[in-house]
């Protein structure tokens, strides 16, 4: 059985926790053993950095420590954690003093460092490159059998946060998709932001950024969105009906968490997932 620590994120377990219901038993039917970091803490959401670099490091930081105390890597299932993740790890490997400094505020509040030998992983990479698509499609009991528009947003979509995939062509989600039974939608916009950090302070740019997304993703044939980022799905699917009304775009699309997809695909939810199929129905009819 693969063995790995799980970091849920900022949203899984509070705005967002059909994200929680749906990876571990997705996650247990892989045989993957999730390990939980009982004292881990917010990753700081990019919002922290805005005024204290060093502190939303420290706290990521300490959160690989605490990984690494159990010689474990640490899985996400959103793109925007992980990006954040990747993107301490490479600042202090690439600036020893800065590591330095980083380490010294976790020695002083946690008692522990990060010595750089844990690494995070997205779920999606994760499934593709360690668990593989011919297992998956194997565990496969209820096949999507829908056409499916994979987002992926920007922050994971850079070489060294996006695996072995490609950071300007991904192509990983959309093998999922198939080795679920489902359609790939091929679309431009998959890899664009959709401002969802900036929802509160720009709106209507934050909102015609996603209506840009998903009126692409519609017009190219996707009865669903899938949607890799936890932080990213508020955008695409609470606020699509105003994104609409704001850039004047057909905006109406159901849209699921990448681990939802997965789950209702190996059994899971059975209810959920025919409840998301009769919403793609009535939409498209």
């Amino acid at each position: 059985m693969a063995k790995i620590a799980y970091y849920p994120g900022n949203v899984a377990r509070a705005g967002a926790s059909e994200v929680e219901d749906t990876i571990q038993p997705l996650c247990q039917a892989l045989n993957i053993e999730l390990v939980e970091l009982p004292r881990a803490s917010s990753d700081g959401g990019n919002v922290i950095k805005q005024a204290t670099p060093k502190l939303q490091d420290a706290l990521v930081a300490r959160n690989l420590a605490l990984a690494e105390s159990k010689g474990l890597d640490i899985l996400t299932a959103c793109a925007s954690s992980h990006a954040i993740m990747c993107n301490t790890a490479e600042d202090m490997v690439r600036d020893p003093v800065y590591a330095s400094t980083i380490n010294n505020l976790v020695v002083r509040t946690s008692s522990i460092e990060y010595m750089g030998e844990s690494k995070s992983w997205h779920l999606l990479h994760y499934l593709v490159e360690e668990i593989g698509l011919d297992k998956i499609r194997d565990a496969v009991k209820n096949p999507i059998k829908m056409n499916v528009a994979a987002y992926y947003g920007p922050d994971m979509q850079r070489q060294g946060a996006c695996g072995n995939d490609d950071p300007f062509m991904p192509k990983y989600m959309e093998q999922l998709i198939e080795a679920l039974g489902g359609t790939p939608v091929d679309y431009d916009s998959k890899c664009q932001s959709v401002g969802s950090t900036a929802i509160l302070s720009l709106e209507d740019s934050a909102l015609r950024m996603t209506a840009a997304v998903l009126s692409d993703a519609i017009d190219s044939g996707a009865e669903l969105v899938v949607s890799a980022c936890t932080v990213s799905h508020a955008n695409l699917d609470s606020y699509q009906s105003k994104a609409g009304r704001v850039a004047g775009k057909y905006t109406t699309v159901p849209v699921c968490h990448l681990t939802e997809l997965v789950a209702f695909a190996l059994g899971f939810y059975p209810t959920r997932f025919a409840q998301l199929r009769t919403r793609v129905r009535l939409i498209g009819s």
